[in-house]
């Protein structure tokens, strides 16, 4: 029997060929599964920030003893908090902190859901529009105004439960929603046939 040295031993075609065919079915496997897991984390990411600065709008509304609201640019996919300034006449929204984007494939928006989350608005994509200083709408914008106690009012200054920002990305809704007495809930659809509000 010959033996043949080390040195000149290697795989065959057909070995090369069957890892090469592995690592292709494992990558059509897993780049999907990827793509939608990382969408999912832009998703919940942006729907978090967006109630981090809902909290913060609405501590600083308490601290400062005035009114704060979060605004929210739906056209630019942005958001940020601002104090009114009542020492200026008219009084002035100023922006407080920095603006922040919401995630890449995420929009402000409920689509496809038709009902709002339980205890919140009554017509969902009721939340109101910001006002500028001298008290026209803004349009494609949503505002959160709280008042001194960090209670969400209306233009009139009555609190109001229509407060409810949502952000989506084709297949899924999250909302943030801040009750008549100030209490922010974070909500999620689960992607069924029927779309349904889950707490988070």
């Amino acid at each position: 029997m010959v033996s043949v040295p080390i040195s000149e031993r290697g795989y065959s075609v057909i070995e090369v060929l069957l890892v090469a065919g592995m690592i292709g079915v494992i990558g059509a496997i897993a780049v999907p599964i990827a793509g939608r897991t990382m969408a999912g984390f832009r998703l919940s990411g942006s729907a978090r920030a967006l109630t981090n600065a809902m909290a913060v709008a609405k501590i600083r509304a308490a601290a400062s003893f005035s009114r704060v609201r979060l605004y929210a640019d739906l056209a630019a996919g942005t958001h940020h908090v601002e104090a009114l300034d009542r020492t200026s006449d008219p009084d002035q929204w100023r922006t407080e902190g920095g603006v922040t984007s919401i995630g890449t494939g995420v929009t402000y928006s409920f689509t496809p859901v038709t009902t709002a989350p339980p205890g919140s608005q009554a017509v969902i994509g009721a939340t109101p529009q910001c006002l500028t200083d001298l008290g026209v709408a803004i349009p494609n914008t949503w505002c959160i105004t709280f008042n001194s106690r960090g209670i969400p009012v209306d233009a009139t200054g009555a609190p109001t439960a229509e407060g409810v920002l949502y952000v989506a990305d084709g297949t899924e809704v999250f909302a943030v929603a801040v009750a008549s007495t100030g209490m922010v809930r974070l909500w999620r659809t689960l992607p069924t046939a029927t779309p349904r509000w889950v707490a988070q």
